[in-house]
């Protein structure tokens, strides 16, 4: 049976819609946590009924910001990285890697304990965790890193850090293209600055240029 005719265009329109819905909500609630569905739907430049079609509450939207987050995380924590690099410029590539995500979707700092939870939140940067938790205990390994905390200890310091720094940019006390907060972890990992700094700046425009590629 073919279509009627109208509906592929009619499907494209809604795909944009969303879309468009998603990266509005991204700044919009960047700005204020508090900003309701009604002034995302004016932002985003649909009528309500529209934005209730694809979300019909703020559980519903903040649910889609996750995935897309928790999909993104997962492409950053397998993109790039080769086994057989040294653990530093693994940490670095890694974090370097992030940063866009985190940055696009920093947002969700603010919301994640009060709406989506702390099981959800647990569940989307599960793929991370287990990355820097193994990039870790490699470094560890080969003296790289310190060792007096647990490579999942020291990971969830460094994540915490990350965090932290991500909220001053949301502030807007802190402007990081990623490679300060990369040569930040490589120093609290044990990485000496001078040794942090070349390695950051040898691989970022190399994580810049991957990630044009993939977009």
């Amino acid at each position: 049976m073919s279509q009627p005719v109208g509906r592929v265009p009619q499907r494209r329109n809604a795909r944009s819609n969303r879309a468009r819905i998603l990266a509005t909500a991204r700044q919009e609630l960047g700005r204020n946590p508090d900003t309701t569905l009604e002034e995302l739907a004016r932002a985003s430049g649909v009528v309500r009924r529209t934005l209730f079609g694809h979300f019909p509450g703020r559980a519903a939207l903040l649910e889609a910001l996750a995935e897309e987050a928790a999909e993104a995380l997962q492409a950053a924590a397998a993109a790039g990285m080769q086994a057989t690099e040294p653990a530093e410029r693994a940490l670095a590539h890694f974090s370097l890697s992030m940063w866009p995500v985190g940055d696009r979707y920093r947002m969700l700092l603010a919301l994640a304990q009060r709406d989506l939870g702390t099981e959800r939140v647990a569940e989307i940067l599960e793929p991370a965790r287990v990355k820097v938790t193994s990039i870790l205990e490699r470094g560890q390994r080969d003296g790289v890193f310190h060792s007096h905390l647990p490579p999942a200890v020291m990971g969830a310091g460094l994540e915490a850090m990350t965090v932290a720094l991500l909220e001053q940019v949301n502030t807007g006390a802190l402007e990081d293209d990623g490679t300060r907060t990369a040569v930040a972890t490589l120093i609290a990992a044990g990485v000496p600055e001078k040794q942090a700094r070349v390695v950051v700046d040898d691989l970022a425009a190399a994580v810049a240029a991957e990630a044009v590629a993939d977009t």
